[in-house]
């Protein structure tokens, strides 16, 4: 008997769990700029999961635009729990992963909906015009998604992103600034030049002497032993069937000099770095696996090409500082590399820097329940706004974090803060 009221109950959850689906579903089947859902399985953490379609317009300006398909992922846990709005900066691939829970959500209890942002991946135009690709479109494509699947969920909403996709998240809390409740931005930078000069400086002054010097010596000696590493290059890109917008030699020194700016930003840790004693292999392997050569090549370019563009144009980029490694270099200099390396002969944009400008401006003066969250080590902290912490504006840095600071991994102290501040937020 038991067992049998066991099965009925089992039975009577699924079918009650079926008749939700299917009513969220349908709601959001006849929201209007939907044209499809798609229920795609979900981790524990969630009761259901869409991809959901919206049709955009490419031109905001225009009635008579092209549109676009842009991918919204909908993780659900209920209609009054908070939103987190992942404004994505690249791709959101990633999120057709089963198992992925942005950490907020674990934090905040809350449900997530993650943009793709306009011109990657499947959320693209079939005609690709570049003119169009701007953070003001892109903003107004979050605040469609916001004020669209608002209707459906009234709770608090907190935008947040991830590097490239943190300054999407500030850029839309400046142009839409009363869309929503609360802001995290992790390691978002807010460049103002397409080479903006002092991601170079924080390079020659970030951890200890001893450890830079380890991280130079280490790329004065790939330069040195060029003759004897370069066909091991050669040999490496040829198998990866890499190719470039510029002579291999030259690609050969532009990941040299990479090398110190992906070596802060992901790794931070100068005991990896073989000594000057091991065999040319061992250099090698250790070199291309921080700043390997894919990295400049059209093949990996062809996937993050929007973001050169917007680079190019508003997001500004990092130069190179090539002082103490001229002697050695087969480039004559490292200045306007980035449109030579990276950009198609298609794309021709002229940097517009108010952008940044007015974002840093707005960020200091403007922004509200804002938190900011960056590494010591990474770089791209060279490009993050100063700001006075305030009770709703507060930045926080990882001593000797890297680009892979998050609030899960802070020391316990501004841990514990930032978890207080959010829930505060939440109020």
């Amino acid at each position: 008997m038991k067992f049998l009221r066991f099965v009925f109950v089992s039975v009577f959850l699924t079918l009650s769990y079926s008749l939700i689906a299917s009513e969220l579903e349908n709601l959001l089947k006849g929201l209007d700029g939907v044209v499809s859902v798609e229920e795609l399985p979900t981790t524990e953490f969630f009761s259901e999961k869409y991809l959901i379609i919206f049709e955009q317009k490419v031109d905001k300006d225009d009635d008579d635009s092209e549109v676009f398909y842009q991918r919204v992922f909908l993780n659900h846990k209920s209609f009054t729990a908070p939103v987190i709005f992942t404004t994505e900066g690249y791709s959101a691939d990633y999120a057709m992963n089963k198992n992925y829970i942005n950490e907020l959500c674990s934090i905040l209890n809350g449900n997530e909906i993650c943009v793709e942002h306009r011109y990657f991946s499947k959320s693209k135009p079939e005609n690709i015009d570049w003119h169009y690709l701007t953070t003001r479109n892109a903003a107004e494509d979050h605040h469609i998604i916001r004020k669209t699947l608002g209707q459906l969920y009234k709770g608090k909403w907190v935008s947040t992103g991830i590097s490239k996709g943190g300054q999407t998240c500030l850029l839309y809390q400046m142009y839409y600034p009363n869309d929503v409740d609360a802001c995290v931005a992790y390691v978002a930078p807010i460049a103002k030049a397409l080479e903006d000069g002092r991601h170079e400086p924080f390079i020659n002054n970030v951890a200890t002497k001893k450890e830079r010097k380890k991280v130079s010596d280490f790329q004065l000696e790939i330069l040195k032993r060029r003759e004897t590493i370069f066909p091991m290059f050669e040999q490496f890109c040829k198998a990866s069937k890499l190719s470039f917008q510029l002579p291999l030699e030259e690609i050969y020194d532009y990941c040299v000099l990479e090398y110190s700016f992906a070596f802060w930003q992901w790794v931070g840790n100068t005991e990896r770095i073989p000594s000057k004693k091991e065999d040319d292999s061992k250099l090698f392997q250790h070199w291309v696996a921080v700043a390997g050569p894919d990295y400049f090549s059209i093949e990996s370019s062809e996937n993050v090409l929007p973001f050169y563009y917007q680079a190019a144009r508003e997001l500004g980029y990092y130069g190179y500082e090539t002082t103490l490694f001229r002697k050695y270099l087969k480039i004559k200099t490292a200045k306007n590399y980035f449109k030579k390396v990276f950009l198609t002969k298609d794309m021709t944009p002229e940097f517009y820097s108010q952008t940044s400008i007015d974002l840093e401006k707005f960020v200091q003066t403007k922004a509200k329940n804002t938190i900011l969250v960056y590494g010591e080590y990474d770089p791209w902290t060279a490009v993050a706004p100063e700001i006075v912490n305030t009770a709703d504006l507060v930045k926080v840095v990882k001593p000797k974090g890297t680009h892979s600071t998050r609030i899960k991994n802070l020391p316990k102290v501004q841990h514990d803060m930032i978890i207080n501040l959010l829930n505060s937020f939440m109020e």
